[in-house]
């Protein structure tokens, strides 16, 4: 039989079935635009433009411009000094002061004068705020002003403060209590070189507690120069500085002397005292020193 008569006797149905046909029917379900229309609505533009909102510089740049943003800030940081405001409003030079050690205290505190300190050395010396210091010389010399003259009391029982305190009183024409303080010198209606002022400073309440107590039970407001181990048990209002140091408290009176002239208006806004800081330092010899 020949090929093609045999391709005759072969049903036609046989004919039109193909291998290939037979493979594809299992998908002949799913349409080619079925298979890949599921991306048809994103577009190519949806595709891509995530992104488009952001720059190539956007990109690379936040961290780097905020980087020098950063630096430029600390830089500015490190040529303008922090203390330059407060330095401008301070009664003295910060130098001068710092150069007097008003700012030194002890190598102890307590939890009254904490507010007051600034830092602490690393030779274990706590340092008081000059600035704070210069805020109280300011309110409590507006606060003594506003006394008669002769009613303003100052006590000096340390040895280095007697001549600061004594200058303050002449200039001022406050009553000076210099040396130990007589008890019953305030409180004794008896005792024949009693004083009754209204208000009284104290350079030192711990050295001066006498006064502090007798003037706590008669009732008078009590100024307090303090130092970083002072406490304010019976004191009123204090300022915060170095009252030990020879020099600091020459530069406190004179500062203080200044302020009340000037509040009073004894003195212009832009003149001092005819006495000089050193005229209100103490001059000991070295046996008195000592004795101290």
């Amino acid at each position: 039989m020949s090929e093609d008569q045999v391709k005759e006797n072969i049903p036609e149905e046989t004919l039109e079935e193909e291998p290939e046909e037979e493979q594809t029917e299992p998908v002949e379900d799913v349409s080619h635009e079925e298979i890949i229309e599921p991306v048809e609505d994103v577009s190519h533009e949806e595709i891509i433009e995530p992104v488009e909102d952001v720059s190539h510089e956007e990109i690379i740049e936040p961290a780097i411009s905020e980087s020098i943003e950063e630096e430029a800030e600390a830089e500015e940081e490190a040529e303008v000094p922090q203390e330059t405001p407060s330095e401008e409003a301070l009664l003295l030079p910060r130098d001068t002061l710092l150069s007097a050690g008003i700012h030194i205290g002890t190598r102890m505190k307590t939890l009254d004068m904490e507010p007051f300190i600034y830092r602490v050395r690393p030779d274990g010396l706590f340092v008081l705020d000059v600035k704070k210091t210069d805020d109280r010389i300011r309110t409590i010399a507006k606060f003594l002003s506003r006394y008669e003259h002769a009613k303003v009391a100052v006590a000096a029982t340390r040895l280095y403060a007697h001549e600061p305190v004594k200058m303050f009183c002449k200039l001022t024409g406050a009553t000076p209590i210099i040396g130990r303080f007589i008890p019953g010198q305030l409180s004794n209606p008896q005792y024949q070189n009693r004083i009754d002022p209204e208000v009284i400073v104290v350079s030192d309440p711990r050295a001066d507690a006498q006064a502090v107590k007798e003037a706590s039970d008669v009732g008078i407001p009590i100024v307090a120069l303090c130092s970083t181990d002072n406490e304010f048990a019976g004191v009123d209002v204090v300022i915060p500085t170095n009252n030990k140091g020879r020099r600091a408290l020459a530069v406190i009176f004179w500062l203080l002397t200044r302020q009340v002239l000037r509040e009073r208006g004894e003195l212009g806004p832009d003149k001092d005292p005819p006495v000089s800081i050193e005229e209100f330092e103490a001059k000991v010899t070295r046996d008195e020193e000592e004795d101290s």
